[in-house]
């Protein structure tokens, strides 16, 4: 009697074969990657572009205009308005209490003909501890004598001077020009430079420290001296883009899951013939992953190196857009490395959908390379419902200000409409039989091949969605500018600011030779806007208040924000103080004899409480208050300080700007005149919004959505066609004329660019109403002609398109392609 031992049954699909088998798989993948690469050139292609979008973005984004253009490497800033003995006795204090400091002395500006900002003549070290990065030489040397000066190319142009040969007297003393400078943080800036210490009479000084909040806070400085705080907040630049980049990865996302669903019912008899041979489903599966790898990984390196070559070509045309000198490679390199793992990971999401979907078809099927039947349509809805509704509330809790809300709805609605699209796939196949013969076979066809159709249609929906809600919400803001009451001005009026800040920022303390010149130009501005009257605007200042940057803050009123262990003031909610002058009072049709004593403010407000008064920052201070009628607009006069108000505070006036009426309502080109004008002398023009730039920008999103829209589509119909040639080749056997495959191109093309500006614009508007919830009545002004080139023009475009570039009928009808 002998013993044999069985060998255990082979059961296919269940063995695992270890990390050879893995390798041997994802080999063969690397191996499909190399020989099919054009199939996949479009996911390719978009993912480059995408994360070389991503690159330019973080890089302008990192490289924004920041705070270093005033406070150097310092965190803090002290401004000294001593002079002589004193000053040097407050800098020997700080000192003492912060150790190393950089000073820098400033004298007060020189005069600028025809303008309000004159010239800042400084006296600082190019070396110092702190502000050396402040500086850069561009020609010449460093001033070093008492009697020599660099100055910046403005300054040069402006007052006709050059290297070398050239002097300035200014205030009576005669210096020679040695070199030109400049604020390498900041091109803009315009000033004057002499050795330290050779600043003969200082109007303030600027000492830089470096020190932490809580020893700027407690250790001891000089009595009356100013103090700003850089701000510690992180860059919230590099997230937003890489925000951004999500979501343009997300539509990228959606065609890559087109694509890679055609690549894998093309290799369908490839996957089923590995599948009888033993492999698992995990196996299958990793075919398709490893070329999502492969294709992320490839297009996002490629991405990345065209990005920040193409981001050293155009750094020198971005410094003069962006003021400040650009470091090459001064790029935020981890989330640059986020976005490049971000695109790879796009991609291996997009290849996980057909990968789950293929493993779960039997080998016999797979071998016949029938597609899998769609899945029902409801199961994805619930989920994408809920996203979307989820999505909305962020967006109401957002209320226009809240970021982190405003993102997170952004990216939920675009994942809903993923998750949405098979329902309105599913609702073309349902409606197919209403029409005739070949759109009845395009649409369910479209029904039949739903994982790439859902895909596709998603992201038309995204991009159409876009474009409608940035129409929705210009419609608004022209809605607002029509409206004959609310908003910040009439329309007949402008308000010229003598800060660029309008009332938020220093107003720059100007000569009687500077006001001349600025009352002249007013005079122009009103004389080309045919002006009724003009208005003076006063402020109020405290004149023992730190000077910042040249001028002093007017006063406001600000409602304060719990912040750490104290308050921060948001200039959103501030509310202007102008001082009632006989001419502001006459203007507003009050009579000075109306007033009673002992006023302090006059406005229409029923309470100002919950405002405080800053800079003067008074917690306790309870103002007499007289209601009067005052126009409801947010930058003209609603609240006056009066005389009486003005005195136990210490506050003096200060010119802030200038009312100007016109006879009627403004036109763009008049407003644009004005500005230009203002620009001119260093002035700031407020106007309201005529929705021009907003109309434009509409239109620029409407003309991109609707080509983004076609790209899609021309894809994505070139994928279903391809797919469907051996439909079409029985077709034509069966006697079907060339007109019949321009009939099935030209409706799949319009029912996927109808159902997807449907749903985006649906999603759109959901979106704008939760968006503008507490103003939604402004959405009864829809963009007519906006709407109607998505809605309508888009099917058209794309019918049209589909009728006219679809491709020649089969030559030989009984050819079939070999796989």
């Amino acid at each position: 009697m002998s013993v044999a031992v069985e060998d255990p049954p082979l059961v296919l699909g269940t063995g695992h074969g270890g990390m050879p088998a893995r390798r041997a798989v994802v080999r063969w993948a690397w191996r499909l990657f190399r020989r099919e690469w054009r199939q996949q050139s479009i996911v390719l292609a978009l993912l480059l572009v995408a994360v070389a979008a991503t690159t330019v973005g973080l890089g302008i984004g990192s490289n924004a205009p920041s705070e270093a253009s005033v406070f150097g490497t310092a965190d803090h800033l002290v401004t000294l308005a001593s002079t002589g003995a004193q000053v040097e006795a407050d800098i020997a204090k700080l000192r003492s209490s912060f150790g190393t400091v950089d000073v820098i002395e400033h004298e007060k500006k020189i005069p600028v003909p025809g303008s309000a900002n004159g010239v800042d003549l400084r006296a600082q070290d190019p070396n110092g501890p702190y502000g050396r990065t402040m500086l850069r030489l561009d020609s010449g040397r460093w001033p070093q004598g008492p009697d020599e000066i660099a100055v910046t190319d403005r300054v040069a142009t402006v007052f006709r001077l050059h290297v070398g040969g050239g002097t300035w007297d200014q205030g009576g003393k005669r210096r020679t020009v040695v070199g030109l400078v400049e604020n390498p943080l900041n091109l803009h800036e315009a000033f004057a430079l002499v050795a330290p210490g050779q600043a003969t009479a200082p109007d303030h000084v600027d000492v830089l420290i470096r020190a932490s909040h809580a020893d700027f806070v407690t250790k001891p400085r000089p009595d009356g001296a100013g103090g700003q705080v850089r701000s510690n907040e992180a860059d919230t630049s590099s997230v937003l883009v890489l925000v951004l980049a999500t979501i343009g990865l997300v539509f990228v996302g959606l065609l890559a899951v087109a694509g890679f669903t055609v690549m894998a019912q093309r290799r369908l008899r490839a996957l089923g013939m590995l599948g009888a041979i033993g492999a698992s489903h995990r196996h299958v599966r990793l075919v398709l992953l490893a070329n999502g790898v492969v294709t992320g990984g490839v297009g996002a390196l490629a991405g990345a190196i065209v990005g920040v070559a193409g981001w050293i070509a155009l750094s020198p045309q971005l410094e003069s857009l962006l003021g400040h000198r650009i470091d090459r490679l001064n790029l935020p390199w981890t989330p640059l490395l986020i976005a490049v793992l971000l695109a790879t990971v796009t991609a291996v999401v997009a290849a996980w959908w057909p990968a789950r979907a293929a493993v779960r078809i039997p080998v016999v099927a797979a071998l016949s390379a029938r597609p899998a039947p769609p899945r029902p349509a409801h199961r994805f809805a619930v989920l994408g419902m809920v996203l979307l509704l989820l999505g909305l509330a962020s967006l109401f809790l957002a209320r226009q200000t809240k970021v982190p809300f405003i993102l997170g709805g952004v990216l939920a609605t675009a994942i809903a409409l993923l998750l949405l699209a098979p329902v309105g796939v599913a609702t073309i196949g349902r409606l197919a039989r209403h029409v005739p013969l070949a759109p009845r076979l395009a649409m369910r066809d479209l029904a039949r091949y739903r994982a790439r159709s859902g895909a596709a249609l998603a992201a038309i929906a995204l991009a159409v969605g876009i474009a409608a809600a940035v129409a929705l919400s210009t419609a608004v803001t022209a809605a607002k500018a029509a409206a004959p009451t609310g908003g910040n001005l009439p329309a007949d009026q402008i308000v010229v600011w003598l800060s660029q800040e309008s009332m938020n920022g220093p107003v720059p303390i100007l000569s009687s030779t500077q006001a001349d010149a600025m009352g002249k130009q007013i005079d122009t501005i009103a004389a080309d806007l045919h002006a009724t009257s003009v208005v003076p605007l006063t402020g109020a200042v405290d004149p023992n208040g730190p000077l910042e940057r040249g001028g002093r803050p007017p006063v406001v009123l600000a409602k304060p924000h719990a912040a750490g262990n104290g308050v921060e003031y948001s200039s959103n909610d501030a509310v202007p103080v102008f001082v009632a002058t006989p001419e502001l009072l006459a203007y507003s049709g009050i009579d000075p004899a109306s007033i009673n004593a002992g006023t302090d403010l006059l406005t229409p407000r029923a309470s100002i409480a919950g405002y405080d008064l800053i800079p003067v920052r008074l917690r306790e201070w309870h103002p007499a208050l007289q209601h009067v009628t005052l126009p409801s607009y947010s930058s003209l006069p609603n609240v006056l300080l009066t005389t009486d108000g003005m005195t136990p505070l210490h506050l003096t006036q200060i010119p802030v700007g200038w009312l100007v009426k016109a006879p009627h309502a403004l036109t763009p080109a008049q407003i644009d005149k004005a500005q230009q004008t203002a620009v001119a002398a260093g002035l700031n023009v407020e106007s309201r919004p005529t929705g021009v730039d907003q109309a434009r920008l509409a239109d620029g999103f409407t003309a991109a959505g609707i080509t983004m829209a076609l790209g899609v589509l021309a894809m994505t119909v070139g994928l279903i066609r391809s797919e469907t040639a051996r439909d079409l080749r029985t077709l034509t056997a069966a006697g079907a004329r060339r007109r019949t495959q321009r009939a099935l191109t030209a409706a799949t093309a319009g029912a996927l660019a109808l159902c997807g500006a449907i749903i985006g614009t649906a999603c759109a508007y959901l979106a704008m109403v939760a968006w503008y919830h507490r103003e939604v009545h402004w959405l009864a002004h829809p963009p007519v002609l906006n709407l109607a080139a998505i809605l309508v023009g888009l099917p058209i475009v794309a019918y049209l398109g589909g009728w006219l570039l679809a491709g020649r009928e089969a030559r030989v009808i009984a050819r079939q392609p070999l796989d």
